[in-house]
């Protein structure tokens, strides 16, 4: 059995190298083959070509690339008709993927494809499902509620849990090693500064957040800031934040960036997943995200929820502030942090919140990986 598996970002290529060791686990002689970043290349994956090609957001920082990944498409669904899978397993960065898979199946009609992460439907653009369904046959969805809408628009799905409510999370003798290793007092307040995996994120977020815990600092000056990031963009990081009064401790090493999730008291995060990480390791939070304009406008058009936070939406509370687009301003900003610093009750909602959406993304239940490969051979195996 052989498969053809494409993650364009890293969070994709987590979850790429998680349903990789499931699938090993599960069919053993399966031959994996695509595209991924490191993590699905310490599973065995040799990429078709480098995936921080195609890690970009919004139609403001796709548009000068355009030409660019058409061939890049037009590429991996030759390399995949030459491969003749017995799947295809697109995961998540719809905006290439099911172009991928529509190229794919001009190739080959026959071809079975998988979508890993249901498009955000509940959100925006409603009839993506729709429009997927037309290349797509089966879907492994990370949200409890997204199944039914799948199968509304046509396809099978299965909810196969979401990683951060597996992911292992440091205990408080790491934290206490961190801080200790790192020269932060037990006592001071440690706030996580997050501003997304992207270049184009972490450029235009970056500044703000400065900004912002500058403005904490003058209300608590005995602050410290951490900022975990990813190898593709730690450079800029440093460089964006070289001038700041009070540099921040930038970290990519990942137990490192473990033991600083359980050590800090807060976080000041981009919207996206990383809402789930602090969750998991109780990590109180403020959200900030804006795009490019062009963008902005389109997808405030298009928004259908008053609440874009993961941790919002699964738990059905809204106890994450959250500041988006052009609400996304440093003071507002900062005086959401103060408040999580100042009002014990606004911190035990969140964390009642963060607990109840761990539970119903399945922690203590089968890994998410293995989970997921389940549901592809079966899906793989079963009828048309």
């Amino acid at each position: 059995m052989k498969f053809f598996l494409i993650a364009g970002e890293p969070s994709g290529d987590q979850l790429g190298a998680a349903l990789m060791a499931g699938l090993r686990r599960l069919a053993p002689d399966a031959e994996l083959v695509g595209i991924g970043g490191d993590a699905m290349a310490a599973q065995g994956l040799d990429s078709l070509f480098p995936m921080g090609e195609l890690s970009l957001m919004g139609i403001w920082e796709v548009l000068p690339k355009y030409r660019h990944l058409q061939r890049r498409i037009a590429q991996t669904a030759d390399r995949i008709a030459a491969e003749r899978p017995d799947a295809l397993i697109t995961i998540d960065s719809p905006d290439f993927c099911l172009r991928v898979a529509r190229a794919a199946r001009d190739r080959r009609p026959d071809l079975r494809t998988v979508h890993y992460v249901a498009p955000s439907v509940w959100a925006w653009r409603a009839g993506r499902a729709l429009k997927m369904a037309q290349v797509i046959d089966h879907v492994l969805a990370i949200l409890p509620f997204e199944p039914p809408l799948m199968r509304t628009a046509g396809m099978t799905c299965d909810f196969v849990g979401h990683p951060a409510a597996a992911a292992a999370v440091a205990g408080p003798d790491d934290a206490a090693l961190f801080r200790a290793g790192h020269g932060i007092a037990p006592e001071a307040p440690l706030v996580l500064c997050l501003p997304g995996s992207r270049r184009g994120e972490v450029d235009r977020l970056l500044p703000r957040f400065g900004e912002t815990l500058r403005d904490l600092r003058r209300h608590v000056p005995e602050v410290q800031v951490v900022l975990p990031t990813v190898q593709g963009v730690a450079d800029l990081a440093r460089h964006l934040t070289a001038e700041w009064s009070s540099r921040p401790l930038v970290i990519e090493d990942p137990a490192q960036k473990c033991a600083a999730f359980a050590a800090a008291d807060l976080a000041l995060a981009a919207s996206g997943t990383v809402s789930l990480d602090l969750a998991a390791n109780r990590v109180p939070m403020v959200i900030g995200y804006d795009m490019a304009p062009i963008s902005r406008m389109l997808i405030g058009m298009l928004l259908k929820t008053d609440t874009v936070t993961l941790v919002n939406l699964v738990s059905d509370t809204r106890t994450v502030p959250e500041f988006l687009g052009r609400d996304c301003r440093p003071a507002p900003m900062a005086q959401a942090l103060l408040r999580l610093l100042d009002d014990p009750a606004a911190r035990a909602a969140q964390l009642d919140a963060m607990d109840l959406t761990m539970d119903r993304l399945g922690k203590g239940g089968e890994a998410p990986g293995l989970r997921a490969a389940r549901s592809v051979l079966r899906a793989v195996t079963g009828p048309r």
